[in-house]
Formats: C-alpha cells, structure tokens, sequence
C-alpha cells in the first residue's frame, strides 16, 4: 500500500463540482515509515465491504484492555481473569505502531490523522501533513490530507461519529477538519495570523462540510464551542468562553439540512426517529461528556455510548450505498491523564458495549469493524495479586489468605498504578499508608504514581488492533498506524487504488 503523500480532494456540489483525487508518493516526508506499496500492475478490485466501523478507544494501551477484561468479568461475579471482551473475539489481531513523524510517544490528533488519511504526521496536526508548521495557518494551506470520511461522503455514503468528548477533539475532528493545532476548536481559539490566512476553527468546520450531502451523525459533547458567548447553555454552565462572533451553529446545523435535529439532553435522544432523521447533531454537554460512572448524576441525562452508536447505525443504515462510522471511548484517556483507574476502566467497559451492539447489528459479511487505541498510558499492571483479587483492590498474594502484600516501607499498594501523574503527590515524603483506603468502590481514588505531574502522559508502546469481517485480513503482523486507513481502503476501494 503507497503511502499517500499528498491529496487534493475536490467534492461534488451540485452540478458544477466533481470530486478528483490525486494520489502523489513523490512528496514522502523521510520520516515517514515506509509501508509495502499498491502494486502498479494490479488493477483496482470491487470493494470488498458495504460499511465500515472503525471503534477507537483513546488511551485504551494493552494493559488497560486486560484490567477492562478482568473488571467486567468481576462485575459480572466471575474471578475476571477468563472473562472475553466482545472485540476480543475478533478473528484478526494486529500491533499498531503509534509514533509520530516528530515524537515517540503519540498524541491523539496526530495518530487518529494517521488512521483516518493513512498518512502519520506532526504531533497536534489533524487532516494537515507533516509538511507544515505547527499553528501556522499558511503553512498548512496546500498540505491537507482527506480523511476516510471525507472520501466516503464523497463516493455517496452516509458517514458519522460519536464520542464521549467534545465532537471537536482530537479523535472525532480528525474526521472532518484540517488544521495545524488541535486546539484550534472555536472561533476564539484562532490566532490572528490564521484568521488572516483563511483557517477556519474545528466546530465551524463541522458546519460547513463540503463533501457529499454532509455528515448524517454527530454525537458528543462541547456545546461550547456551537454555541455563541451571549446564550446561557441549557444545563447552566459558563458559556462565557464561548463563540465570540455570533454565530449559533446548532441553529445553522438545523437551516443547513433538511430533515436534521439538534438535541442535547437524554429525553430529546430518546425521541428521535432514525427512519426520519437525515443529520442528527447531538451535544451532551458544554465540554466533555460525562464519565460513564457519573452519567447517571446528569442534570439534563446523556445517553451512553452503546445508544449512540445503536442510533448512528440505525440512520447511516438507510443507505443502501453504505457507510463509514468512527465511534470514540474518548474518556478512557481522560480516566488515566487523572491517575483515577476506575473511571478509565468503567468507560472501557462501556466502549465494549458499544462493540457489542455494533456487532450485533452489523452483516460479519459486508461490515468490516476495527477496534483500536490511538496510544497508550503509563498504566502499569502488577504485583503478584492472587487470582480473582479485585483488579481495583490492593494486592493479596496467592496463598496469603487474604492477608495484603507489604512493601519494603510496611505498607500495602495496589494492583493498577501509574508511572506519571498527580497520584505521586506523596513523592519527596513518606508514601501514604493504604490499609484503610478504600480502592475498590470510591471511584473518586487515585492510584499511586512514581512521578509527580499534573496528569499522567501517554505511553509509547504498540496498541492492538482487532477486526473481523471483510477485509479484516488485512489486519495482521505488526502493523504501522496509519496501515489501519490502507485495510479501510481495501475495504471500501476509498481511493479507487487500492487492491487486495
């Protein structure tokens, strides 16, 4: 598979503009990795999948897949070490390489780009190759990168994602928007410098979507960045960093599409009529979504991610041309920036619901779904815990008899920790006695960390890959990450080049 170096995508629009994409590999940055090419003498086959699913559990390292594995197994009343995921049945493992043209360790605009335009790039870049310069407008003009969406739109599927973050963070927006910062999310964001060179912001990028007939679903939160600085948000909160020009993007959603929603709160969800509903724009929240384990404590009720992707699937299943849809575990990474395991694990278990129901309403023969992480974390699993100790609890030794495990300093620790993050605020005094800590149920603690930071940071390490259906053979080996936008290509002949 070539790896496409530059693109230039034009969609149709209306009658007067058509769709051309080139593909040039002479332009290859030399950081880039290099990936076994599209072979010249074969001609492009017929896709081999309808529809795409493409599930990214943002953080969600190898170690965090176990300790999700072995909690919902607990939850379950099972010892939890034996407990099955639903991606774990999968037929098709992979490891996915998630470094960046400029770091080892990957962030996520830069390696969700990877998956989404099967090219890596700069860390903090989304659709925008490594070509430009980070938060330089200019720079980035001839450098965009069409993303798996973009070109699926444009072959006249019906696309969409859901998250639990903002729907204009790293993950979703890697989907639809082209920019050198991924903090560029509304208008207020922008620097002078890119507002004079034409760039727009994240959430208006949504808006105003060139490709196809628009996108079908978008579902998350960050209501903030839609919504004008001068409206109080539904739910009460500050809406003052809001949009600075006036703009009220929920209300252009509505006047741009016809048959198209906007809904913020469970009740409204719970009302919508997929078979009715051409673009539904859901916003949960001003910022992120809820974690799972407090969605319950929402003012305005969210619905979880394993209903969002049921009511995506059910929209973009109308069309008989087929779809691509992303689904994001977003909060998993949040779980683990705060050192607080519990609630990265119960959103994993979350994540694998959605699995799930995808799984069940999607053909195995003509639905291809990739589950993924886009990076790890320095989330460490250990300490010789005896089989079936709570994967939360504090470590009890086979053969202990249910007495813990003491350290060199006479105390306790836990199964799940980290390397970095606020959970070392103990370092440079004595580390705090857990004997009476309650670890397991408060999903407010904070495990224990080596060193001090604000939040904890991601982990270099490959991330697995899992897939079935067609093209899922693609999936194998040790893999680069932006090979996971080539077997989706494969799948669905996105570029018109790919071939089996």
């Amino acid at each position: 598979m070539k790896l496409l170096a530059s693109h230039r995508l034009l969609t149709c629009m209306g009658a007067s503009l058509c769709l051309l994409l080139t593909a040039c590999s002479t332009t290859v940055d030399h950081r880039s990795p290099k990936t076994s090419s599209y072979a010249h003498n074969e001609e492009p086959v017929a896709p081999a999948a309808k529809n795409v699913i493409l599930f990214v559990g943002d953080g969600m390292g190898v170690s965090t897949v176990t300790a999700i594995r072995i909690l919902d197994g607990q939850q379950k009343g099972m010892p939890g070490e034996e407990n099955v995921l639903s991606f774990e049945r999968f037929p098709h493992v992979a490891l996915s390489k998630t470094y960046e043209i400029n770091q080892q360790v990957g962030e996520s605009a830069g390696t969700a780009t990877a998956m989404m335009t099967g090219q890596k790039t700069n860390a903090g870049f989304l659709g925008v190759s490594s070509s430009a310069e980070r938060k330089n407008c200019a720079s980035s003009r001839e450098h965009h990168l069409p993303s798996a969406l973009e070109l699926a739109e444009s072959m006249g599927k019906s696309t969409g994602f859901v998250t639990t973050t903002k729907v204009t963070h790293a993950t979703p927006a890697s989907t639809y928007a082209h920019v050198p910062e991924r903090d560029w999310e509304n208008d207020r964001d922008l620097t002078e410098e890119a507002r004079q060179n034409g760039c727009t912001d994240i959430a208006a990028q949504l808006i105003e979507f060139p490709y196809g007939n628009g996108v079908e679903v978008a579902l998350g939160g960050g209501r903030i960045k839609f919504l004008p600085n001068d409206i109080e948000d539904p739910e009460g909160a500050d809406n003052r960093k809001g949009r600075q020009d006036a703009r009220n993007l929920t209300q252009e959603w509505l006047q741009t599409y016809p048959n198209s929603a906007y809904i913020w709160n469970q009740q409204q969800f719970d009302s919508i009529d997929p078979a009715s509903t051409d673009h539904l724009l859901g916003l949960f929240q001003s910022e992120h979504m809820q974690y799972e384990a407090d969605r319950a404590e929402d003012t305005g009720g969210e619905p979880s991610l394993a209903q969002m992707t049921r009511l995506a699937i059910e929209i973009l299943s109308r069309n008989s041309k087929g779809y691509f849809l992303l689904v994001e575990g977003g909060r998993i990474d949040h779980g683990h920036h705060d050192n607080n395991a519990y609630r990265a694990l119960t959103d994993g278990i979350a994540f694998a619901d959605a699995v799930a129901v995808a799984d069940e309403m999607t053909d195995q023969n003509d639905t291809l779904i990739i589950v993924t992480a886009d990076h790890s974390h320095t989330f460490n699993f250990s300490g010789y815990p005896a089989r079936g100790n709570p994967i939360l609890g504090k470590v009890d030794s086979s053969g202990s008899k249910g007495k813990l495990k003491l350290m060199d300093d006479k105390k306790p620790f836990t199964t799940l920790g980290y390397y970095v993050g606020p959970g070392a605020a103990w370092v440079g005094g004595p580390r705090p006695d857990l004997s009476d800590t309650d670890t397991i149920g408060d999903k407010n603690y904070i495990q224990q960390a080596a060193i001090p930071a604000e939040d904890d940071t991601h982990g270099g390490e490959d991330v697995a890959v899992y897939a079935r259906g067609p093209g899922a053979q693609h999936i194998h080996g040790v893999m680069e990450q932006n090979e996971i936008f080539h077997a989706m290509d494969k799948a669905l002949n996105l570029t018109g080049q790919a071939v089996h």
